[in-house]
């Protein structure tokens, strides 16, 4: 029976995710700040364990904890949101030292069972902002662009291993708290600098515009396959909105 790691399973994405895993049979570690053990099935295969992505003796704590695993989900994230110009930098640090850094991380933890077994796949979530050009997320685009950067590198690092690694780039989700989180529980009125109100007001009429969304099934489906996935396929959009982005490239 396979194992698969998975961050940021609060809520959303990361919850969804291991909640599939578990329907279909994996044994899954759901990792997240503060455990919450209660919203989740009682089964011996789905344990909740603590870890923060930023401490390192979280994460060494964290995969003791799980014992050897067959995939690494890299789901947990900071959403960021708001013109750049008044973003303070150390909410810019605060982003990548989750996002970016927080991820490497992890990947670098695990690397040395997956190597020495010759077998595993890392799967890394970033957001469909990579794919096409959208005002107010400067800060965020950047650090999930670095990750895009960083996985399809370490791709070819670890092939001749027979180890595997993929993103995961999901579209705009109605149903998670992104927004909220994404200002730091300020409203975004309060984080925009005055010269461009009129300019943020007009980017999120647009952004909300759309008329096709992505659910968390939408990504905890696209994981499941790009864990499965033996072709060499780099890239996941996941959700309808992000497949339309990525083919308009």
């Amino acid at each position: 029976m396979k194992t698969v790691l998975i961050t940021g399973t609060s809520s959303g994405y990361g919850r969804e995710t291991a909640l599939h895993f578990h329907s279909q049979g994996w044994n899954v570690i759901a990792t997240m700040r503060t455990p919450r053990p209660g919203d989740f099935p009682e089964s011996d295969r789905f344990r909740v364990v603590a870890l923060d992505v930023t401490e390192p003796e979280s994460i060494a704590a964290a995969f003791e904890s799980a014992g050897p695993i067959d995939a690494l989900v890299n789901n947990a994230g900071i959403p960021s949101m708001g013109v750049f110009e008044g973003t303070p930098m150390a909410r810019v640090r605060e982003v990548f030292e989750t996002n970016t850094f927080g991820v490497m991380a992890m990947t670098q933890a695990v690397l040395p069972q997956f190597r020495e077994r010759g077998s595993g796949v890392v799967v890394n979530v970033t957001s469909s902002v990579v794919l096409g050009h959208m005002p107010l997320t400067a800060v965020y685009k950047a650090s999930k662009m670095a990750i895009e950067g960083f996985t399809s590198s370490l791709a070819l690092e670890l092939a001749p291993f027979g180890v595997r690694a993929k993103t995961v780039q999901p579209g705009a989700c109605l149903t998670t708290n992104f927004a909220a989180r994404a200002t730091n529980g300020a409203s975004l009125e309060e984080l925009v600098p005055a010269p461009y109100a009129e300019f943020t007001k007009k980017a999120m009429g647009s952004a909300m515009s759309g008329d096709v969304f992505t659910k968390e099934s939408d990504v905890a489906e696209t994981v499941w396959r790009a864990v499965y996935d033996t072709t060499g396929r780099l890239r996941f959009p996941a959700g309808p909105d992000a497949v339309a982005l990525d083919q308009a490239k």
